[in-house]
């Protein structure tokens, strides 16, 4: 028989998943996690076996408001927020901020604008394989990058801001990529190995290893890169004509302190995006969390994932592709496989076509952006939407 009321209700933590608030409530208080469970759930509407909070329950359980409570956990608020927003994974956040929240691990459902905990200094994503948050006292630029990112969420929207950040990243990627025999090599491969070090330090790249942490090595300069994807001016002279164009790439080799030339045999990703994204709409996420679950036992990290991420420890220890490790990674995928990006079979067809432009594709894009209706006067850029 369970109590009415427990006598130690903890606070959740902020944008913590409730089945993650309710299987610590159960390790403080000694009780069954499943009971515990369907005492404060009901089944989904629809008949499925899924189960969704009631929240006038778990507020009678927990001494706490229904407002008090939906503050912190995102799957009771009414209306709901929208779920876009939200990676879809939910994952771990800053390990000193979770130290204030007993009862076992917290799991969080981050937006996805978050990427440092700027009061501890810690890097908390991309979701990664059950590491905690890096400690980054000494990149004070990664920190600060975050708080650049939060400014252009205000500016632009949290939408345009998640296309512009992905497709900074990508492009970033793309430049670490760069063969060292190709291109001239700028400070920035300078500045992103030394982060790397850091971050991963050798010979310990098999247990140091973390593909979340090559993200925080680029992060800066990725921000930077997004300041100009996100704006409408420079998306305008992106797209425009070739001495805009070529401005567009100016001011993005100076926010990179990246030697950008155009020569198509080293591969250009900054050309492509410029001719064949920068006209087109952002570009959402491929997937959205789904509110409700079926058990509130949230389930371990799956070995066939921990057998990948052993595999690019193994390949990122015997060369340091950083580079490559980023194109292959799921986070940067919405845009990557973009809606108009040709469906290959293998990820490595999707790679090579973002840093295409020879004249076929030209001559494609050049069709494609003819077809279309004739602009309108722009709406109204997506101002600020209640930051999460």
């Amino acid at each position: 028989m369970l109590p009415s009321r427990l006598p130690d209700p903890v606070p959740p933590a902020r944008h913590e998943l409730s089945a993650s608030y309710i299987s610590r409530l159960a390790t403080l208080h000694g009780l069954d996690i499943s009971t515990l469970w369907t005492q404060t759930t009901t089944r989904e509407p629809s008949g499925g076996m899924r189960r969704i909070i009631v929240p006038e329950r778990l507020a009678a359980l927990t001494g706490r408001t229904v407002h008090e409570l939906a503050g912190a956990l995102p799957e009771l608020r009414d209306p709901a927020p929208p779920w876009e927003m939200f990676r879809h994974q939910p994952q771990t956040g800053c390990h000193r901020c979770d130290a204030r929240h007993p009862g076992g691990k917290v799991t969080r459902l981050l937006p996805h604008h978050r990427y440092v905990c700027t009061r501890h200094r810690t890097w908390i994503g991309p979701p990664d394989t059950n590491r905690p948050a890096t400690d980054l006292t000494i990149l004070p630029a990664v920190v600060q990058a975050q708080r650049l990112h939060l400014r252009l969420v205000r500016q632009h929207g949290w939408a345009a801001t998640y296309d512009a950040v992905l497709t900074g990243f990508l492009l970033c990627s793309h430049i670490w990529n760069q063969h060292p025999g190709l291109g001239n090599r700028g400070p920035v491969w300078h500045t992103w190995e030394s982060r790397t070090h850091v971050l991963i330090p050798p010979p310990d790249e098999l247990k140091e290893f973390s593909a979340s942490r090559l993200f925080a090595a680029i992060y800066p300069e990725t921000v930077r890169v997004a300041a100009l994807i996100a704006s409408p001016f420079w998306r305008d002279l992106a797209s425009g004509t070739p001495d805009q164009k070529k401005r567009f790439y100016r001011e993005i080799s100076t926010r990179v302190s990246y030697p950008y030339t155009d020569n198509p045999d080293l591969g250009d990703a900054i050309a492509h995006w410029a001719h064949t994204d920068a006209w087109r709409p952002p570009t959402g996420p491929h997937h959205r969390f789904t509110p409700g679950r079926v058990t509130a036992v949230l389930p371990a990290v799956h070995q066939g994932q921990l057998n990948r991420h052993q595999r690019s420890a193994l390949w990122f220890k015997r060369g340091r592709k950083a580079g490559k490790a980023l194109l292959w990674h799921n986070h940067i995928k919405p845009v990557l496989v973009r809606p108009w990006t040709p469906n290959y079979e293998r990820l490595e067809g999707a790679i090579s076509f973002s840093q295409r432009i020879d004249p076929e594709i030209q001559a494609t894009t050049a069709r494609q952006r003819a077809s279309q209706p004739k602009p309108t006067p722009r709406a109204q850029d997506q101002h600020t939407s209640p930051m999460q």
